[in-house]
């Protein structure tokens, strides 16, 4: 697995925003990501909170856990 971070600015009918996602970047279709963040109101924010989350992901991953994906996150019961 070869997780990455992606931040990309937004421009909606809410105004201009960021989002960072934690993806694998094997994936050949990153439409389901394993983490994301919305609504960050600057890059370097989306970008900080993005690479906590990558740093915690990343020591479930070195410890042999199963990452959940955000659409299957509803399925695993805890």
């Amino acid at each position: 697995m070869n997780l990455r971070v992606r931040v990309v600015r937004c421009a909606c009918a809410g105004g201009h925003h960021w989002y960072a996602d934690i993806d694998d970047a094997d994936d050949l279709q990153p439409d389901d990501p394993f983490w994301f963040v919305d609504g960050c109101p600057t890059q370097s924010r989306a970008l900080e909170i993005a690479c906590a989350q990558l740093q915690l992901l990343s020591g479930e991953a070195i410890s042999g856990r199963q990452l959940t994906r955000v659409q299957e996150a509803h399925l695993v019961h805890v």
